[in-house]
């Protein structure tokens, strides 16, 4: 509880550096148009057709731990001057992403409203969350989820040098790594404040950057019919939607998915993951 309240303190002093970080990155777009080259994001895949990470058998009977063959170096990607924050699609598409988890108190009650919806998400998970709660991760692998890296320990990586960046990334990728079965091809900055050691450090890691464009501002806890009507006024083609399954009090994200989900299916979105890279 300690923690989720340092968490949430962080969080309300710095809301201004999110709020800059979101609006700064307008204009980057996920496979638009063909403009992509070989070596950056798919086109989303549909959320009940997305690829699932690891069989459930083929992620029990093959861990992946610090004793097993060395970890093979991830193919370099561009080096983006922006994050990605919307994707492109013909159809009414969105992309649904989790701060901050995973956290056994709030993360079980998203990943089972997902699955009572057959709806895939994107979670982006602190390192130092990752080796408390491993078989979170293992869960999301086995019911198709995305996760991406969002730092060890959630600092603000503008006030960081580049070797404290790359520490709080690399060890987190191998701690998604040892509990989901592959390492992440996304990151997410914590507050949505960039800088260029982290996209240049992204890409040399083989994770593409991404951010937003809706934030349901649920870390600020400011209740339940508050973030059901950011996510819905905010639905649009295209959309990446913030939400936080950790970082403090998550009761009113939980009890607002299970509302607004279902809402966006009804109108006709389908809640999309980036397709895996090869």
């Amino acid at each position: 509880m300690q923690k989720d309240q340092l968490f949430t303190r962080r969080r309300m002093l710095l809301a201004g550096v999110a709020a800059l970080g979101a609006a700064g990155t307008a204009g980057v777009v996920l496979a638009q148009g063909g403009e992509e080259t070989a070596g950056t994001a798919a086109a989303p895949v549909a959320g009940p057709q997305a690829r699932q990470a690891l069989k459930p058998s083929a992620f029990r009977l093959q861990p992946l731990t610090g004793d097993g063959p060395p970890r093979a170096a991830p193919r370099r990607l561009k080096v983006r001057k922006e994050p990605i924050m919307r994707v492109s699609t013909s159809g009414r598409h969105m992309v649904l992403t989790f701060d901050d988890g995973p956290n056994p108190a709030y993360t079980p009650h998203i990943l089972d409203t997902l699955a009572k919806h057959d709806v895939r998400a994107m979670f982006f998970v602190c390192g130092e969350c990752v080796v408390q709660n491993k078989e979170l991760l293992a869960r999301m692998a086995d019911e198709g989820h995305v996760v991406g890296n969002h730092t060890w320990t959630h600092p603000l990586l503008t006030e960081l040098n580049r070797r404290e960046i790359r520490s709080e990334m690399e060890s987190t990728s191998d701690a998604i790594e040892d509990a989901y079965g592959e390492r992440p091809q996304w990151f997410r900055a914590p507050y949505g404040a960039w800088n260029r050691a982290a996209f240049q450090l992204g890409a040399e890691m083989g994770m593409e950057p991404m951010a937003w464009t809706v934030d349901t501002t649920d870390w600020m806890e400011p209740g339940t019919r508050t973030i059901i009507d950011r996510v819905e006024g905010g639905a649009a083609p295209g959309v990446v939607v913030l939400s936080h399954d950790a970082g403090g009090d998550r009761s009113q994200t939980v009890r607002a998915l299970r509302e607004w989900l279902p809402y966006l299916i009804d109108s006709g979105y389908r809640l999309t993951v980036p397709r895996r890279r090869a």
